[in-house]
């Protein structure tokens, strides 16, 4: 059998028993019931910005400085829909290349996803953004999705790849972003928190799922070849 096949028999990076699993699904449905009540709290409260909404979108606007802005727009730009169709299809192919294709199922599924769920969900809340956004003005503003995005892929790699460096680096990604739409004034602080919920269920549900399922699979291709 191909050494470069996505077996977990094979791989040994690849255990049919994985201890981060059950952590997953913990940190998933956390993350998931975190992001259902500041829904509702935004919806109680009529979509209007909640307090520390406010209190950051004017402590951004205190820090207002040209060269921020080209900063800030950099994350924005690539984090955009067009750059995250483009990291999301690459990374799915490069998966594909090397021979593992429940990986790119895993990145495929969770971009997917978390895109079918925030962009139909920003519709029908319809929350404005403020007033003074540098970037979108559409009242689509809960949750981000670009941070919803942006937190999904990182955390979709790091779990796949296994490797310290890369959730160290997905943090910082992660965190730019959610800066990056709030000094733009896309977004209200509470959007940004609801886009990291949404990305942090999404990543680790969508991956234990995966995990869960890969793992059935191979374990019945080895009965029937027993």
């Amino acid at each position: 059998m191909d050494a470069t096949t996505d077996e977990p028999a094979i791989l040994p990076d690849r255990p049919t028993s994985d201890a981060r699993r059950p952590i997953a699904l913990i940190v998933g449905v956390i993350a998931a019931v975190l992001f259902v009540a500041l829904r509702l709290a935004v919806e109680l409260d009529g979509g209007a910005p909640l307090a520390f909404d406010q209190w950051w979108d004017d402590a951004m606007a205190a820090l207002a400085n040209p060269v921020l802005v080209i900063i800030a727009w950099i994350p924005a730009t690539v984090g955009g829909t067009i750059g995250m169709i483009v990291i999301g299809v690459s990374t799915t192919i490069v998966f594909l290349l090397i021979k593992r294709p429940w990986d790119a199922l895993n990145v495929a599924g969770a971009i997917a996803l978390v895109v079918l769920i925030g962009a139909p969900l920003a519709s029908v809340i319809a929350r404005a953004r403020p007033a003074d956004s540098l970037a979108e003005t559409q009242a689509t503003s809960f949750p981000s999705g670009h941070t919803a995005v942006a937190t999904t892929i990182a955390i979709t790699l790091a779990l796949i790849l296994r490797r310290g460096w890369i959730w160290a680096a997905g943090v910082v990604w992660v965190l730019l972003m959610m800066w990056s739409r709030t000094y733009l004034h896309a977004h209200w602080l509470s959007d940004v928190t609801a886009g990291l919920l949404e990305g942090v269920a999404v990543s680790t549900l969508v991956w234990a799922l995966v995990e869960v399922w890969r793992v059935r699979r191979a374990q019945r291709v080895v009965d029937a070849a027993s």
